[in-house]
């Protein structure tokens, strides 16, 4: 077998194929497009290179057939609850059913971050931001959402089988939204309904400078400062809301208020994989073409559930019921669109908010992903990400 580093064009193009050749028939599995996975290490685009530096290598056997892929990275921004010491990162991993050929890639990613002063690595995880190709899937291999990990489930024995520990297990729920609610969330959600003080908005696209203030409000309060998460201003929401626009629907994204103040929001997306999948990893003008043209006459079934957040006074006192229950007034107005529904993963070191899901109606754990971590002191205890 041959380690090759990523240092060119050419090799970069290989890091992109691995995956192709090793599960293009895979009917579960959805090309990621190859610009999202390029932008994760262009230092241009990615603000993770001004904490860290990342390293790629793909993996081909004798006759030179691509067989897996890794990468390893640093991030003096990455810190969980608890740690102690500094972890660093794998991701985009890709191997064959074969258990030598994962402990070389694991191998080598272990000698190149000990190198850089690292005593554990955590993967697969995303060298930037966690809502992104985050964890490896261990149950429920159905097509993923956007920015989701996808992998066969042999990559499970190939991570345990390394050495790797479960760190936390991440949860993600499904719900059929032609259903309705439980009967308890419709109970709490009438108590709010029924209060002049309490409203809800779905966002505008011709407004979304004040969504953007709303947004902030409720974020920096709500998670500013936990784990690690920082303020976040208007001028950084605005320009994520207008990347989003032209994908945004806006009956599927909604703001709760008080009295006029913004005290929750529910941010949801169409699924971008009901029409990234037919287009191969490429995203020119022929594929936006194509976009256009299924969102207006093969729209996306599916919707995923990104942010859900509740500023803390307001916390257990039902607005997430009263949210869900006016979502339902709009989503299943006649001719309703979608058919499906998933929210994005809940850390299982979350039980409140795993709570929330669960509440909801007739949710079901649509997936289960893992984020495994590896201690190079073997002889160290291993510890779960802490509850919070």
């Amino acid at each position: 077998m041959q380690l090759i580093p990523v240092t060119n064009s050419a090799t970069a193009g290989e890091f992109l194929l691995a995956p192709v050749v090793l599960h293009g028939s895979d009917p579960n599995w959805v090309r990621p497009l190859d610009k999202d996975i390029n932008d994760v290490f262009d230092k241009e685009k990615n603000k993770a290179f001004r904490f860290g530096e990342v390293i790629r290598w793909v993996l081909k056997d004798d006759a030179g057939k691509l067989i897996g892929r890794i990468a390893a990275f640093t991030n003096k921004k990455y810190k969980n609850k608890g740690d102690d010491i500094p972890v660093g990162g794998i991701g985009f991993f890709a191997c064959i059913d074969n258990q030598e050929a994962a402990n070389l890639l694991f191998d080598n990613a272990r000698q190149w971050l000990i190198q850089h002063g690292m005593e554990a690595m955590d993967g697969p995880i995303n060298f930037g931001e966690r809502d992104r190709w985050w964890g490896l899937i261990t149950e429920g291999f159905s097509p993923p959402v956007y920015g989701m990990n996808y992998n066969p489930p042999y990559y499970v024995k190939l991570f345990e089988n390394y050495g790797f520990g479960v760190f936390f297990n991440q949860v993600c729920f499904g719900l059929d939204p032609t259903k309705p609610l439980a009967a308890k969330t419709m109970e709490r959600h009438k108590l709010h309904e029924a209060n002049p003080e309490i409203s809800l908005e779905t966002i505008k696209k011709n407004n979304l400078d004040k969504y953007a203030a709303d947004f902030v409000e409720v974020y920096n309060k709500a998670w500013a400062g936990h784990g690690g998460l920082k303020q976040m201003n208007k001028e950084q929401v605005l320009i994520m809301f207008k990347k989003m626009k032209p994908v945004m629907d806006e009956d599927i994204v909604y703001f709760a208020y008080h009295n006029g103040t913004a005290i929750a929001m529910f941010l949801n997306l169409p699924d971008l994989n009901q029409y990234f999948k037919h287009f191969n990893g490429k995203l020119g003008l022929w594929q936006k073409l194509q976009f256009v043209w299924r969102q207006k006459f093969n729209p996306a079934r599916k919707f995923v559930g990104l942010v859900f957040g509740i500023v803390p006074e307001w916390q257990g006192k039902g607005i997430d019921s009263y949210i869900i229950g006016e979502c339902r007034k709009i989503v299943q107005k006649p001719n309703q669109l979608y058919l499906d529904y998933e929210m994005q993963w809940i850390g299982d070191f979350n039980p409140k908010m795993i709570n929330v899901a669960e509440s909801f109606g007739d949710t079901y754990r649509s997936r289960t992903l893992a984020t495994y971590r590896y201690l190079f002191d073997r002889t160290r205890e291993f510890k779960r990400h802490p509850m919070v």
